[in-house]
């Protein structure tokens, strides 16, 4: 059996929410309250506190490498791994 696929308005209500954490998010490190982190290290993905200026590319890089293996090995969800995978990305800048 096949299971289900998420309906489009399901999709966007994820999008929505995803993107009002990340502006609330913006608005704590701005007022310098920000502690939020991935730690992706072991068998499931745990949030850390971590100050938001102390990401390193190389760092966030290989997390990102370690992600999409344990995502290829079945050992995350695919809910899971977008997740982290957004927040990861969030964390590089481009020049």
């Amino acid at each position: 059996m096949t299971t289900q696929r998420s309906t489009f308005a399901k999709l966007q209500r994820e999008r929505a929410k995803k993107a009002k954490a990340a502006a609330k998010r913006e608005k704590r490190h701005d007022r310098g309250e920000d502690t939020d982190g991935i730690d992706i290290e072991g068998g499931d993905v745990v949030v850390v506190e971590a100050p938001r200026q102390e990401y390193r590319t190389e760092d966030t890089i290989q997390q990102l490498d370690d992600l999409h293996k344990r995502f290829e090995a079945g050992t995350i969800s695919y809910e899971r791994f977008e997740e982290t995978k957004l927040e990861l990305l969030s964390r590089l800048s481009v020049d």
